[in-house]
């Protein structure tokens, strides 16, 4: 089947979305989520695109990017293709990282580029990894409190020169827009239903025919490796997840 045109954005600002394979996680430290930011400043300080906004979440990312020197798909494969390098060598692991093709939708309004910045520093609210977007280490939401971003790598002035000329009420404005009610609704991956800890270890049970789930420890690494890619199968897991149920290394588990 023929892949549909990305739709094209005057403003050449688009919202990106990347997922990992199978719904995997794409970061399993902190070191690969500095390792991700590093990419993009180095793509972005290249003349390729400008960085208006980001969040890292586990197993997706959101980008809120201008294209510059460079057309979009470019920058993109550019950035996938140098993470997926770098994590295959880290974790000693070959194939694709990021599911498919990334998703865009385009942002060609300031109203609409406020919306979408909103939205994606509050990603992690709705997934109750904060209370606050502010609070998430891994968003430009901090970099815009600040009124810049000491890294170098969000062009903050732009988005708040649309809320206010002067820089100290252009914070203000922005921090009581991301706490605002709202409605939004932008591009995202559709949700899927979690499974409790309860839940998947039951799972587990019987894709081991009622045995107990210790024995994945001591079991041969070949059929070990069968099971728990049936258990990432799962719908509703994480691999982070699994780890804690099972007591196996995450690694290994993204391995198998």
């Amino acid at each position: 089947m023929a892949r549909c045109a990305r739709e094209k954005s005057v403003s050449g600002i688009y919202h990106i979305m990347m997922r990992g394979i199978n719904r995997q996680d794409i970061f399993l430290d902190e070191d690969d989520r500095c390792r991700f930011l590093e990419i993009i400043k180095r793509v972005q300080e290249s003349g390729s695109c400008s960085i208006y906004g980001y969040c890292l979440m586990n197993n997706h990312i959101h980008l809120l990017l201008q294209e510059k020197e460079e057309e979009l798909s470019i920058i993109m494969k550019r950035i996938g293709t140098s993470y997926a390098w770098r994590y295959n060598k880290k974790y000693d692991r070959v194939g694709h990282v990021f599911q498919n093709r990334f998703q865009s939708e385009p942002v060609d309004t300031e109203a609409y580029l406020l919306g979408v910045l909103r939205y994606i520093h509050n990603n992690p609210v709705k997934s109750k990894l904060v209370a606050k977007p502010e609070d998430y280490q891994w968003s430009s939401c901090q970099a815009y409190y600040q009124g810049q971003d000491s890294s170098g790598l969000v062009n903050t002035p732009f988005v708040l020169s649309i809320l206010n000329g002067n820089g100290e009420a252009a914070i203000k404005q922005f921090a009581n827009f991301m706490h605002q009610e709202n409605a939004d609704q932008f591009m995202d991956f559709k949700a899927k239903q979690r499974k409790s800890d309860d839940d998947l270890a039951q799972a587990i049970k019987e894709l081991l025919n009622g045995q107990p789930i210790e024995l994945l420890q001591t079991m041969d690494i070949a059929m070990r490796n069968k099971i728990i890619r049936e258990i990432k199968e799962l719908e509703g897991v994480t691999q982070r997840q699994i780890a804690r149920v099972t007591g196996i290394h995450q690694s290994i588990i993204f391995k198998a």
